[in-house]
């Protein structure tokens, strides 16, 4: 496991994101993919780097690929797939979300049109609803913004 370039800090990374409510294991896959060699690993490849099961990799892999974090790379004459980072992935992810914190600003209204009792409460969920409908807003617009920079050499 102590091998791979960058094993530590990829982990350090990964316990990051389970702080931030990732799953543990797509967590370290994905950090561990960060730091892949560039034509990726085989699912073989990150449960030995990981130091875990096959079947471990196996469900990670499969979270990542839903959420199009990842990719399955296929080589002509391999048998086996590699994995590897989706291009763009993170700002992809953040645009991707936005209708998530539309429907989500949407509930907080609904919570509130039906909480006529709890005026706190009505007030509470309207400040948390217009907060996700200004993210659901400004995410895609900051990818955007992000990649614009990035084509410029400004990142």
């Amino acid at each position: 496991m102590a091998d791979h370039p960058g094993t530590g800090p990829a982990e350090q990374a990964a316990a990051l994101l389970a702080a931030a409510g990732m799953a543990r294991m797509p967590a370290r896959v994905m950090m561990a993919l960060v730091g892949s060699p560039d034509e990726g690993y085989t699912a073989a490849e990150l449960a030995e780097r990981l130091g875990v099961s096959a079947a471990a990799v196996s469900g990670a892999v499969r979270y990542l690929v839903s959420m199009r974090l990842i990719q399955r790379v296929s080589t002509p004459g391999e048998r086996r797939d590699r994995y590897d980072l989706v291009d763009d992935a993170w700002a992809g992810m953040i645009a991707v979300n936005a209708p998530m914190y539309s429907a989500l600003a949407a509930a907080m209204d609904d919570i509130a049109d039906e909480n006529t009792d709890a005026p706190a409460s009505v007030a509470r969920a309207r400040d948390v609803a217009d907060f996700l409908r200004y993210l659901a807003e400004r995410m895609p617009r900051l990818a955007d913004e992000w990649r614009s920079e990035r084509a410029a050499g400004r990142r």
